[in-house]
């Protein structure tokens, strides 16, 4: 890179953080991480009709958990603020001065009655109106007017925007470092509005103006701004500042394929679409977050990463290390990625089970805590939920069939509560006339036990039941049905080692007077 990069990831605050947003700032990211460069945040918030209070709080948080922060952003590393758009009028009051003076933007003072006469009109005829070249000279604006017939507009206070005055019979060829060359003809493009009476301007000028002035080197954004491209390339030109590179990142589509990714589409088929769960403050309505929902923040961003870019190798769990290391904007697709949810977990897994037992335990033990899943102390162990180890040595035997924490509860309540019912069928089908009897002589197998851990007990006993020359089934089914409560859980050896001499006996007991 012949220059400093500097990126930058600019949201507007008019709700909370689609997962689109998130990917995008965090290509942004690791672009800038890749080459060394400058990740900034910047605050779009010209569009005030939409502006919604909380939202930038949320989209601070929402960066903030993925582990991907700004480098510069608003009240951090301040070297080009301000960041929020809105405090930036009197620079964009300026920068559309000059475009006018240089005869590259200019007034228009048609009212909205009379642009929409003349979009009926053209609907009429088969047409659709575009204001550009070919009718600039017919309508209201400073291109048709006298200069004192406009000044005169504009000390009575008369509304006006101001329009970019498209160059015409231009082959404009543009550079995607995604899609390639972008050819344009701007006579096919229409003089768009940069700038508002009110004092506000458009998107337009002042994504530029702010690119130029916080030097930006690449502009990494979705493909929706695609379209616009061309308008921004003309306004570098018009001026005469170095173009930025471009890169427009493919569509998140709905998990059908067709179709962009929306919260409708999460709602619908029971998965978030935020990073972080979300409040209206109007209607009070909550949004899922991916946060909320149990997913890690490492699992989420290694997911997001797999939406439209392939390091081109078989590897798909990435540190945010290796992503940073291994992220290529050119292996980033032009084709929209559709979003999986099966695979969303399958990342949520993988990194489950690669955490620590001792961690997972601690996370369990907040979480139970939290919820109140174990209720009052009971006398079957669980005081047990305080010890860390044995904590770690349940979740150990579970964490495979697990995808989040949350699981951990209906995987292993049975090694902290004895069960105090059973499932119907399994005992129907398992304990049979004579269960009992087999279930006192493995009691008394049991108490006879000096080394009680998981191979010595499974050796004792597949020994005693080889000696009856019975099927295993006739006792192991019982015996899992009499710990557990249902034919369910780890490796059935394993469980009666951690619940323990004692608690296995009381458990069988309590089986044999409930199911004889």
């Amino acid at each position: 890179m012949s220059k400093p990069v500097r990126v930058r990831f600019a949201p507007s605050p008019t709700g909370p953080l689609h997962i689109g947003g998130v990917r995008t700032a965090l290509f942004n990211y690791l672009f800038a991480k890749k080459h060394g460069g400058t990740f900034i945040l910047r605050i779009e918030d010209t569009d005030q009709n939409r502006y919604v209070a909380n939202a930038e709080k949320y989209i601070m948080a929402a960066l903030h958990w993925c582990g991907i922060p700004p480098d510069e952003t608003i009240a951090k590393n301040e070297k080009f603020g301000p960041y929020r758009q809105s405090e930036r009028k009197d620079i964009y009051k300026i920068h559309i001065q000059k475009l006018i003076d240089s005869d590259n933007a200019y007034y228009a003072f048609d009212t909205a009655e009379k642009l929409d006469f003349h979009r009926k009109d053209h609907e009429e005829k088969g047409k659709t109106f575009i204001y550009n070249h070919h009718n600039r000279l017919k309508l209201i604006n400073s291109l048709s007017l006298s200069a004192e017939g406009v000044q005169k507009r504009l000390d009575n206070g008369e509304k006006y925007v101001v329009r970019f005055k498209t160059p015409t019979n231009e082959v404009l060829k543009m550079q995607d470092m995604i899609r390639g060359e972008i050819t344009i003809d701007t006579n096919l493009l229409d003089d768009k509005i940069l700038f508002k009476s009110d004092g506000m301007p458009t998107y337009h000028l002042a994504n530029i103006v702010d690119d130029h002035l916080m030097e930006i080197s690449h502009v990494i954004r979705g493909e929706e701004w695609l379209p616009s491209m061309a308008l921004h390339v003309l306004l570098y030109k018009a001026f005469g500042w170095d173009i930025p590179e471009f890169a427009h990142l493919p569509l998140i589509l709905k998990p059908t394929g067709k179709g962009k990714l929306s919260k409708r589409d999460g709602d619908k088929l029971g998965f978030p679409v935020f990073p972080l769960a979300y409040t209206n403050q109007e209607t009070g309505d909550i949004s899922r977050g991916y946060k909320e929902d149990g997913y890690f923040n490492d699992a989420f961003i290694n997911m997001l990463a797999f939406l439209g870019w392939n390091p081109g190798t078989e590897q798909e769990i990435f540190s945010l290390e290796e992503l940073i290391q291994a992220f290529d904007i050119s292996k980033v697709g032009k084709s929209g990625a559709k979003f999986d949810v099966d695979k969303t977990k399958w990342f949520q897994h993988q990194y489950l089970i690669k955490k620590s037992d001792k961690e997972l335990a601690q996370l369990f033990l907040e979480q139970s805590k939290d919820s109140s899943l174990l209720g009052n102390d009971n006398q079957h162990g669980n005081d047990k939920v305080s010890d860390l180890d044995y904590v770690a040595k349940v979740i150990a035997l579970i964490k495979e069939r697990a995808t989040f924490v949350s699981d951990f509860w209906d995987l292993s309540n049975f090694f902290f509560l004895a069960p105090t019912d059973f499932d119907a069928k399994a005992a129907k089908k398992n304990w049979k006339e004579g269960t009992n009897t087999l279930m006192q002589e493995l009691i008394d197998i049991l108490e006879n036990i000096d080394g009680f851990d998981t191979q010595n007990i499974e050796n004792t006993v597949k020994e005693w039941i080889n000696s009856k020359e019975i099927g295993f089934g006739k006792v192991m089914q019982p015996l899992r049905l009499s710990l557990v409560g249902a034919l369910k859980g780890p490796h059935l050896f394993d469980i009666i080692s951690l619940i323990g001499k004692e608690g296995t006996i009381s458990r069988i007991q309590f089986a044999m007077l409930k199911l004889k």
